[in-house]
Order: C-alpha cells, then sequence, then structure tokens
C-alpha cells in the first residue's frame, strides 16, 4: 500500500449520541468503559473506524452491536479534533446523534456494554470531551425539532398528544399551551387519530394517534416550523 510520506498518522473512531423518551423523561445513554484510560468512568458509545468501512458505517455497526438495531434515525453532529481530546493517541472522533423509542427497545440492549438510561439534565461526569459532544447535541436536536419532526422517531407506535406535548416540553424544557400546540401539529397531517383512548391518565381519556409513515418520510427533511410559539 502507497503511503503518503512524512505524515502523522491518526486513530479515526465515533461516538454516538443516543436519545431516548421513555414517555416521562428524554434521556442519554451512557455506559461504562471497558478498557484503560479512564476504564469503568462514564462513557458514550463509541468505537474506532475500520479500514474496510465508512465513519456511518462504523457509527451503525456500533449501535447494532449494543442494541441489535438496524435503521435508527442517526446523523452527524460535528468532528471533535483536538489534539488533547485522547490521552494515549491522537484521536479524531466523529459524533453521531441517535434517536429511539426506549420502551421498545431497552430489552435488547446488550448487557456486555453496561449502559444505563440517564436524565438528559442528571448524568455524570463523562470522559475525554463527551460533554462537549452531548452539549452540542442537544442544541443540534432543538434546533432541528424546530424545523422538522424529527421526534417522533423517539415515540411509540400509538401515543397521545398530551405524551407528544411532553417530549417537546422535555426537550425545550418550556410549557407550550395546550391548544395552540394540538393546531400546530394536527395541521402538519402527519398524524392518524386512532379510535381507542388512554383512559390512565384522565377520566375523559386521550385519543391516540400514530404516524402516517408514508408522508413522514416524505416530509422528514422538509421545513415544517414544527414547534408552536410556546407563548401563544
Amino acid at each position: 500500500m502507497k503511503r503518503y510520506s512524512q505524515q502523522t498518522r491518526l486513530l479515526f473512531a465515533v461516538d454516538c449520541i443516543i436519545f431516548g423518551f421513555d414517555g416521562l423523561e428524554l434521556k442519554l445513554l451512557l455506559i461504562q468503559r471497558g478498557f484503560e484510560p479512564c476504564k469503568g468512568q462514564w462513557s458514550l458509545v463509541g468505537g474506532f473506524v475500520q479500514e474496510d468501512e465508512s465513519a456511518d458505517e462504523a457509527a451503525a455497526r456500533v449501535l447494532r452491536n449494543l442494541s441489535g438495531l438496524d435503521g435508527v434515525y442517526m446523523e452527524q453532529l460535528h468532528t471533535f479534533s483536538s489534539p488533547q481530546r485522547d490521552t494515549v493517541e491522537r484521536t479524531v472522533s466523529l459524533a453521531f446523534t441517535a434517536l429511539i423509542d426506549i420502551q421498545k427497545y431497552k430489552q435488547q440492549l446488550n448487557e456486555d456494554f453496561h449502559a444505563v438510561w440517564f436524565p438528559i439534565n442528571q448524568h455524570p461526569d463523562l470522559i475525554f470531551d463527551h460533554v462537549a459532544m452531548v452539549e452540542q447535541a442537544k442544541v443540534r436536536l432543538r434546533y432541528k425539532a424546530a424545523l422538522h419532526p424529527l421526534l417522533l422517531e423517539l415515540l411509540p407506535g400509538k401515543f397521545t398528544l398530551p405524551q407528544l406535548q411532553h417530549l417537546y416540553e422535555c426537550v425545550y424544557n418550556i410549557n407550550f399551551d395546550k391548544g395552540n400546540f394540538s393546531r400546530k401539529i394536527l395541521s402538519t397531517k402527519l398524524l392518524v387519530k386512532l379510535n381507542d383512548k388512554d383512559k390512565l391518565s384522565s377520566r375523559k381519556g386521550a385519543f391516540y394517534y400514530k404516524v402516517d409513515k408514508k408522508k413522514y418520510n416524505a416530509n422528514i427533511h422538509s421545513f415544517l416550523n414544527f414547534v408552536p410559539d410556546p407563548h401563544v
């Protein structure tokens, strides 16, 4: 194999910021690192990119090995390349954000990773620059969720509008007007109203909805201004 002469070799890694919603809180999935340095400390899910794969393929592999999942919503976030970010060798990491439904996949997590879901604003200290990765991912999530319907990726197969509103309030840490939120969300035509109700939360009950997958897939990258003004 030909190589460029007089060039420093770098390690190339991926790290996955995995967000999930359990119906009550927005959470972050962390693992206990299994090797030195920082063995036993809390970390994002990650790994090194192999010679025969792209960074996207590496991130998908890492997530699949952890959860058994394929086809999870995932996107590149940012490249973290400070020379001091890893204490062993110069390592450049490409961070990815992933969204999964906790209720659907929590039983599939590989126990070898010692993975734990933490509330998004109450997680332990993290190794290296992983806190900066998480903070940047939170900012990106809020920005994109205001324009695109991607938070629907975090919900179960059927859900109520109060549950959906609670998810958005968790992401933005603000309260939305109930009527305004419902009108804005339903105006997107992405939800299908079902006949059954959730009667556990109130006497009257709230109708369940599901995502119209065809419309959702056609509009996932459209600018829908999905979030209503919280002050209206």
